[in-house]
């Protein structure tokens, strides 16, 4: 016999157990001792590929490039170009495998930027790399020495050895722009295109070999032809950049870390900056970047700006203390304080 609606009471609810809350979570993670080791190369929407090197970790599958994605324990603990990493799960490097990273290791060093001077968020380039390239075009798109300052100013903060390679020194002479930085005794290549071919090239090998190197620069400054040029295989995209605005695509589109021949070094392509923001850097920090002029700073009244009409730096500048290129270089080191308390870090 049926009953009607009004015959039922909160008596005849059937309650079901909540069983997510009946036992308290674990804590505790598993360790994954036995996760194979690896380096990242590439990011692709939420994807990693990761080099996993022949024979590590008792492994004795050959190398291979695994796709991997960040395991949920990680949380939002990003992962970068250059991150050495650990993996679990399907490491065979099949076409539908996919693993897991569940631990990224200690990094040796950070390269990262701003979108502009006041920006507080910052954007992590590469990891672990030793050697920021800073790839500089000598016409077509023209220098920009302020981008060059300020990659300057990245690289010592992080730690790493910057290193100035000039391309197209066939279509103009090098010399005016290695004057301005010959007193800061950056180690320089000079390439140009001869006949299909690169001159420089080989002194550019022998500067990344045995490291981890980044090239950066704007857009249409070379960064891809001279990555194809080093690694034969690696099909980078290049185009050109307009000759009167500077303005160009972005050829390369992510950052990659590609091997160089025989194992020699490893290089990573990044996609063109139009700025480079240093909102992570302390303004006190900059000068010691410097070092031409940082010497003439003992003079300078306390809290000095390095930006105001007592500023010692000028007179110690005027006596030639700082070289031919001081005057030069006083300007570009004060335009970038400027820029850094709040303008605008293009060029």
């Amino acid at each position: 016999m049926s009953r009607a609606a009004s015959d039922y009471d909160e008596s005849d609810v059937r309650i079901r157990p909540n069983r997510r809350g009946s036992r308290p979570r674990s804590k505790n993670r598993p360790a994954h001792e036995d996760a194979l080791p690896g380096m990242v190369l590439g990011v692709d929407r939420g994807r990693y590929h990761v080099r996993v090197a022949a024979g590590v970790g008792g492994d004795t599958r050959g190398e291979r490039i695994v796709t991997a994605m960040r395991a949920r324990e990680l949380g939002r603990k990003g992962i970068v170009v250059g991150d050495r990493v650990a993996l679990v799960g399907d490491t065979g490097g099949g076409p539908d495998a996919l693993a897991r990273i569940v631990r990224v290791e200690p990094r040796t060093s950070v390269l990262r930027r701003t979108a502009d001077d006041t920006d507080p968020v910052e954007r992590v380039i590469v990891a672990n790399a030793d050697q920021l390239c800073v790839v500089v075009a000598l016409a077509d798109p023209a220098p920009t020495p302020r981008l060059v300052d300020r990659c300057l100013v990245a690289a010592y903060d992080a730690g790493m050895d910057p290193l100035l390679v000039l391309t197209k020194s066939d279509l103009t002479p090098p010399d005016d722009f290695l004057a301005t930085y010959a007193p800061l005794e950056v180690p320089v290549v000079v390439t140009a295109t001869t006949g299909g071919g690169f001159s420089g090239l080989d002194d550019l090998r022998d500067r990344l070999r045995g490291r981890v190197s980044v090239l950066v620069g704007h857009s249409g400054v070379g960064k891809s032809t001279l990555v194809n040029a080093l690694v034969p295989d690696a099909l980078r995209a290049t185009g050109r950049v307009n000759a009167v605005t500077g303005r160009g695509r972005h050829t390369s589109s992510s950052a990659i870390a590609l091997e160089l021949p025989d194992a020699e070094g490893w290089v990573v392509d990044t996609p063109g900056v139009r700025s480079f923001g240093l909102a992570h850097v302390s303004v006190d920090r900059i000068i010691d970047h410097f070092p031409d002029l940082a010497a003439g700073t003992a003079e300078c009244p306390r809290g000095c700006t390095h930006d105001e009409p007592d500023c010692a730096l000028d007179a110690y500048v005027s006596s030639g203390a700082a070289g031919p290129a001081g005057p030069a270089r006083l300007e570009s080191l004060r335009r970038l304080l400027r820029a850094r308390s709040g303008g605008s870090p293009e060029d």
